[in-house]
């Protein structure tokens, strides 16, 4: 079975469900790992109403640290940290601090607009969609830069909504961000919710994922589950696509190191 390393909780305000059901699920689904990722809290102000306070960061370890205590699954402490201009200010010195087990960084905003948000999904009607996922990607190539996440997660976010460039832009835009990640050492999100939204389809596809393979960078998986039900969401298809691309590996994480494991065979799969 795959480990689930990105799980959220109601702390970040559009999550539902206790977290202890949320590891409920994982051991209905017999998974041997979550990771709690929710966001991490900005004193500066970024995009407050889809995180916690900084305040409430002490609630959050230790509702992780309480169920880490059972023996089945494994309970991770994790993060899920945004990249924007200016997040270093805090970010670079407190997250050493925290004794997380993974980082994940994530690239939600391009200057003020959240272009994954359904409420703001009109203003891809009236921008240049190439030169929105240029952008986007030299985003995440700053993030790699940074050297403070571990896994780059849902690499191609911007496709949500159907919104994409052509294969040949895609490439020659992803390729030098890919670069950067595999510099860094950081491993990419297999992330199944994709398949939850209106684009039908996993982050990474198929293409980019195939890049990541040319460049040897490690993968780990991922529902984003935002609901207990939606834990280990179709990762059959998470792991066929893994396959496709020739990877036989995927890496587990303790205290932010990662070390590789050997990916099951599909028969042996059970879905969320």
């Amino acid at each position: 079975m795959l480990p689930d390393y990105h799980i959220h909780t109601p702390l970040c305000h559009h999550a539902e469900g206790e977290a202890i059901a949320f590891r409920a699920r994982a051991v209905e689904l017999g998974l041997p790992e979550i990771c709690f990722t929710d966001h991490v809290p900005n004193p500066d102000g970024y995009d407050p109403v889809n995180r916690m306070r900084l305040d409430q960061f002490t609630l959050y370890r230790t509702m992780v640290a309480d169920l880490a205590r059972a023996n089945r699954p494994l309970v991770l402490f994790g993060v899920e940290a945004d990249y924007y201009e200016g997040c270093e200010n805090f970010l670079r010195d407190w997250l050493p601090r925290q004794e997380f087990d993974l980082v994940l960084g994530s690239v939600h905003y391009i200057d003020n607009w959240g272009f994954d948000n359904p409420d703001e999904r009109h203003v891809w009607d009236s921008v240049d969609v190439t030169n929105t996922w240029r952008t986007y990607f030299g985003l995440i190539g700053k993030l790699a830069d940074s050297r403070w996440a571990n896994v780059v997660g849902h690499l191609d976010l911007p496709k949500k909504f159907g919104h994409r460039p052509s294969d040949r832009d895609l490439k020659e835009m992803a390729q030098p961000a890919l670069d950067r990640v595999a510099e860094a050492g950081m491993a990419i999100e297999i992330n199944s919710s994709g398949l939850r939204r209106p684009v039908h389809e996993i982050y990474p596809s198929a293409l980019l994922l195939a890049l990541a393979k040319e460049r040897d960078i490690p993968i780990c998986f991922g529902s984003d589950a935002h609901r207990p039900e939606e834990v280990g969401w179709e990762f059959d298809a998470s792991l066929a696509l893994a396959r496709s691309a020739g990877y036989t590996h995927a890496v587990r994480f303790r205290r932010r190191q990662s070390r590789p494991y050997v990916l099951p065979a599909a028969e042996n799969m059970v879905n969320g």
